[in-house]
């Protein structure tokens, strides 16, 4: 089941070859994906992702910031800094919300 609210009026946006959905009224920030163009002229675009980046850019990303997680077990300055990261993530989504 997808996550369309029943009588919900929603907008579709397009920026470059990704379709993005929301809320009638509601932030842009909030829109999700909801498609893309397979016959994107890019090959490096890649449709399995929200972002249109390869896959392979996402495994490497997950793969530093797993390193740079278990790093700051032992750094205290890195550790500090995700910290402050993290505290600023969240209120940044407290506020979206």
């Amino acid at each position: 089941m997808g996550s369309l609210k029943p009588n919900t009026q929603y907008i579709h946006e397009r920026v470059d070859n990704v379709v993005y959905a929301r809320e009638f009224g509601a932030d842009p920030n909030t829109r999700t994906v909801v498609g893309w163009d397979y016959d994107h002229e890019d090959p490096k675009f890649d449709p399995r992702t929200g972002d249109g980046r390869p896959i392979r850019d996402h495994i490497m990303e997950n793969k530093l910031w797993g390193e740079i997680r278990r790093e700051a077990k032992t750094n205290v300055t890195l550790q500090k800094a995700l910290d402050r990261a993290i505290m600023i993530y969240k209120l940044s989504k407290d506020k979206v919300q």
